[in-house]
């Protein structure tokens, strides 16, 4: 009896069906990350009735009742209080951040000298773009551009004294512009001098240890409220008689040294997460110490260490508003210091200029997160699979 060949083998590939309805889409996307569980399912109604409950009043406050446009207190105010309203106080008066918006970019300096500021600004951002994009070509020429000939430039721009520009005090600078200045010379200065205090901690010579530990240890070890002070009023104190010291170029000096010791601890971890097998290859190949530590162990550990850096980089620009301690007035400064205006003297005058101050410290900080989750995507791609 012949036996019948019942084997199949198929000719072609079978056409892929659809994921079921309740799998795919927004509500594939719901079941995934909002009811997977019960848990899940109860965080998630927790969560959108505190929304809920806060989200309304909150929107109502910042946009429904609130003042955009006036000249003084009145446009937020009650009518018994002399304004306009006469069922309560506005929403948040936006009036007054309108009004004094100049004051808190620019501070208090002269209003006919502010192109200056702003052709920093400008030249800032026009060499920031393409330093920041990694496909534009001659990184090294926009790099020295932007970390030696632009601080050079806007140092003769925005003091002045030289080439025909009138002298503008550092006491007059104030608003964003003095947040920008000193976090953009805080992150600078902090990275090089963190680098080095990393490798001296690591280095073999007892006496560099040593200093590098200290350094480290004693800076850490006080709040930056201490080392402004130090800097604002003991620092002129080692100086020779009658020298002049400008009180934002030791505030300078104090962030710098302050987040340069934090830095240091960031990137010791990175180069302890470097593998061994590194440092051996490196010195197979006749590499001299330097030559290690630049194109081999710091490269890799500066990638590792890339959230720790940035989150140094987001607090040392927040930090940056304590330099109201000392009698200079950033973003911070200068919105508190116009609470005082008797002219916009309300309840919702204080909020308003908090809440502003607060939105602009966190776009900053967004952003600086963001283009570090970017950067961090796109130098790890050797361990993506």
């Amino acid at each position: 009896m012949q036996e019948h060949d019942l084997t199949f083998v198929r000719a072609e590939m079978a056409i892929a069906e659809a994921p079921p309805k309740r799998e795919r889409g927004s509500i594939g996307w719901a079941r995934k990350n909002l009811f997977a569980s019960a848990g899940d399912t109860i965080l998630t109604l927790f969560g959108v009735a505190l929304i809920a409950l806060i989200v309304p009043p909150l929107l109502d406050w910042v946009l429904v009742h609130a003042q955009w446009t006036g000249t003084d207190r009145a446009f937020c105010a009650t009518k018994s209080q002399g304004g306009i309203h006469p069922d309560g106080w506005s929403g948040a008066c936006w009036a007054f951040v309108g009004q004094k918006f100049q004051q808190f970019v620019y501070g208090l300096y002269p209003v006919g000298e502010r192109w200056r500021v702003n052709l920093a600004g400008g030249l800032f951002v026009l060499l920031l773009a393409p330093l920041m994009v990694p496909r534009v070509p001659r990184k090294g020429l926009n790099a020295l551009l932007f970390f030696i000939v632009l601080p050079v430039i806007s140092y003769f721009l925005l003091l002045g004294g030289h080439f025909g520009l009138a002298h503008v005090e550092t006491p007059l600078w104030g608003g964003l512009m003095v947040t920008l200045i000193l976090s953009f010379v805080g992150i600078v200065t902090s990275f090089p001098i963190g680098i080095a205090l990393a490798l001296g901690r690591r280095s073999r010579l007892p006496v560099v240890k040593s200093v590098s530990v200290s350094f480290i240890e004693i800076v850490r070890g006080v709040p930056l409220v201490t080392v402004l002070f130090m800097a604002s009023v003991m620092l002129p104190l080692f100086l020779p008689p009658g020298t002049s010291f400008d009180k934002l170029l030791r505030a300078l000096i104090g962030i710098s040294i302050f987040a340069g010791a934090y830095m240091a601890e960031v990137i010791r971890g990175g180069l302890q997460a470097v593998p061994r097998g590194q440092y051996e290859g490196a010195d197979s190949l006749g590499l001299s110490y330097w030559q290690k530590m630049g194109l081999i162990v710091l490269p890799q550990a500066v990638k590792l260490v890339i959230p720790g850096i940035v989150n140094e980089f987001i607090g040392l620009f927040k930090d940056t508003t304590l330099v109201y301690i000392i009698g200079m007035f950033d973003l911070l400064g200068t919105v508190t210091r116009n609470f005082a205006d008797a002219k916009w003297a309300s309840p919702q005058t204080p909020l308003s200029g908090l809440v502003f101050a607060g939105f602009v410290y966190w776009c900053f900080c967004f952003a600086m997160s963001r283009y570090s989750q970017f950067m961090e995507r796109r130098l790890d791609r050797d361990r993506q699979r």
